[in-house]
């Protein structure tokens, strides 16, 4: 198994996790399907959503897999007018993550990241390491201190 850049920074951080492999599919990248590949509870597995607003500021969000972000809550949150997801095809260039392989650990830059509330209502939360068909699991308060995020009511 390679040590992603999401697994370095826990790592140093002292911050226990663990990893889970799965079977990935280039047609289902979608959070539901690696919560069903890997055999997890999917309201405990979070997808990462980059988003950018009209003033071409990017920010990340993770939300549990079943959920939608609520744009009304995330403008009001990054006081934007307007916000939307960035094409697939500008997520590597960004972050250096692939679609269905992004983690809010180890992005090429600091973005301002939220994470959802209710990832404190478990131990542990999955989220990706950084690559297709591993998660990483690990203790949603301590995964906002290492990506430097708040805790926020994100999705509908």
């Amino acid at each position: 198994m390679n040590k992603t850049n999401a697994m370095r920074i826990l790592e140093t951080e002292k911050i226990p996790f663990s990893t889970k492999q799965y079977e990935f599919s280039e047609d289902k990248l979608d959070a539901i399907h690696a919560a069903e590949a890997a055999g997890l509870p999917v309201e405990q597995v979070f997808k990462t959503i980059v988003m950018r607003n009209e003033r071409n500021e990017i920010y990340v969000f993770c939300v549990p897999a079943e959920t939608t972000v609520n744009l009304k809550k995330v403008r009001s949150l990054t006081s934007s007018k307007d916000i939307n997801p960035v094409k697939p095809q500008e997520l590597l260039g960004l972050t250096g993550y692939i679609r269905g392989g992004c983690s809010p650990l180890g992005m090429k830059k600091k973005y301002q990241t939220y994470i959802d509330e209710t990832a404190i209502l478990f131990d542990e939360i999955y989220v990706s390491a950084g690559q297709r068909g591993m998660q990483i699991a690990v203790n949603g308060e301590k995964l906002a201190e290492a990506c430097n995020a708040e805790l926020a009511e994100l999705t509908l």
